[in-house]
């Protein structure tokens, strides 16, 4: 199944947090590929807390604001290509691409490239994609579409970001 959580709400990442720790209790082997992040966030502290969650990150770490750098391109197409080969090993039961909806929509990596590598994924893989403003091409091919809305956000009224809660 392929399921995706996108919009310009917040929680994006974290339901698939949550569906990541859920299936670790139940046993599952869990692989958690962050595109675009190279920060530590608390939540890694926890996840390494679990021996069937392996999370890596493929990314520098900063918002990219104008086009990506030569350094930016190789990271994502080394994450893709780490997702291609853990899905030709059929070892993990859940695969999340966290924050892939942004690489594509950066320009990080080819909409086409994506799709082969997911429809290469086994029957029995769960895949997960996050980020905001999923391509069209991800949404046909989805299974389960989570539009994460924002109707209101305390960023708006200065409130900085907070330790154990958003990062």
């Amino acid at each position: 199944m392929i399921q995706v959580y996108t919009g310009k709400g917040k929680g994006k990442t974290t339901a698939a947090l949550g569906l990541c720790l859920r299936a670790a209790g139940a046993g599952l082997n869990v692989y958690l590929c962050q595109f675009i992040k190279g920060k530590f966030y608390n939540e890694l502290r926890a996840l390494k807390k679990f021996k069937n969650i392996k999370v890596e990150q493929f990314g520098r770490g900063c918002f990219i604001k104008k086009a990506p750098s030569s350094k930016d391109l190789a990271l994502a197409k080394k994450g893709v290509d780490k997702v291609r080969k853990l899905l030709a090993q059929n070892k993990h039961n859940i695969i999340i691409l966290d924050e892939i909806n942004v690489a594509l929509d950066l320009g990080l990596l080819d909409l086409a490239e994506v799709i082969k590598v997911i429809k290469s994924a086994p029957k029995e893989t769960e895949l997960v994609l996050t980020g905001r403003n999923a391509p069209a091409g991800i949404l046909k091919i989805a299974d389960l579409i989570s539009e994460i809305k924002e109707t209101r956000h305390y960023f708006k009224k200065g409130v900085k970001a907070r330790k154990g809660i958003e990062f």
